[in-house]
């Protein structure tokens, strides 16, 4: 498929990424990079890829590059290797916002340089390279965005890469992604770590009630709101202009209900709840998730 992918970042997506090449022998050969040194070790110690200690090393002759950190550490990453990339291969990221992203990219002005944004829409609550597999994206969505100069050969390339992981992939430009993982992805972890602060922030005496007889939907949300810090503040500040209007179109559903609550219109709360309620059924029926009780927990 590929004769050299290199990954930069080896956290829970970068080194589910790394097993899956391995494991599914798509390229024929591998090289994964990630600036901790301590992670560094744990993959020399794991996988049978080329593991480099230098950024610029871990790109040379690749055909493919896939940038799975932060996304405070594109610009660095990008001023590191631009001179080491190979003509013509395709350089692409995991990123939940596009918007900044391509800005960095416009402005190094990389030459022959093949940019097509990726975003894998998987995960879990945990992070670290060991907390990665190779199925992580079996079934998942992956988003892909390239400007129309890019080759065709070169985004169905990429396509059939996330594919061979297991992904679904689905074309669409930066400004519609970011729009839309603003509302189905960052506005949920905003109301996530919101609510938890909420639920730990009452009066210290309920505390560790809360803790004891936390219910499905604050456990829920406990998980969302347990994602990677570092990751989530990223992505905020980069999609921040989409992730404020829709936090002011929540602000006001929020207050409709409040109003509701503190009028006792019963009427206006079945109205609110029933609309509402549909989406749950058409989200099992777009096989998002499963409609067994408690989620299919055990």
């Amino acid at each position: 498929m590929f004769n050299k992918i290199s990954i930069i970042g080896c956290g829970l997506i970068g080194s589910s990424i790394l097993r899956g090449v391995e494991e599914k022998k798509l390229a024929s050969k591998i090289s994964a990079y990630d600036k901790s040194s301590k992670v560094i070790d744990y993959l020399k110690k794991n996988f049978s890829a080329e593991i480099c200690s230098n950024i610029s090393d871990v790109v040379k002759d690749s055909d493919l590059v896939v940038i799975a950190s932060p996304l405070s550490s594109y610009k660095e990453i990008l001023l590191s290797i631009q001179s080491s990339l190979k003509e013509n291969t395709i350089l692409t990221d995991t990123g939940s916002a596009k918007k900044e992203v391509n800005k960095i990219i416009s402005n190094l002005n990389l030459k022959n340089v093949n940019w097509i944004a990726s975003h894998p829409i998987a995960g879990t609550e945990y992070s670290g390279p060991e907390a990665g597999f190779a199925s992580l994206f079996k079934n998942r969505w992956c988003i892909i965005s390239a400007d129309k100069k890019v080759a065709e050969d070169k985004i169905k390339s990429l396509e059939n890469f996330w594919s061979k992981l297991g992904s679904k992939t689905k074309l669409m430009t930066f400004e519609d992604h970011d729009y839309v993982l603003s509302l189905t992805s960052h506005l949920p972890h905003a109301v996530a770590y919101s609510i938890v602060k909420t639920a730990i922030n009452n009066e210290d005496k309920f505390k560790d009630d809360v803790i004891q007889y936390s219910a499905g939907g604050l456990r829920d949300f406990t998980r969302i709101a347990a994602s990677d810090p570092l990751m989530w503040k990223d992505i905020f500040i980069d999609n921040s202009d989409n992730i404020l209007k829709v936090l002011d179109n929540y602000s006001k559903n929020l207050n409709e209900i409040k109003e509701a609550i503190k009028n006792k219109d019963s009427k206006k709360l079945l109205e609110i709840f029933s609309s509402t309620k549909k989406v749950r059924k058409e989200i099992i029926e777009a096989g998002q998730d499963t409609d067994k009780p408690g989620f299919g927990r055990k």
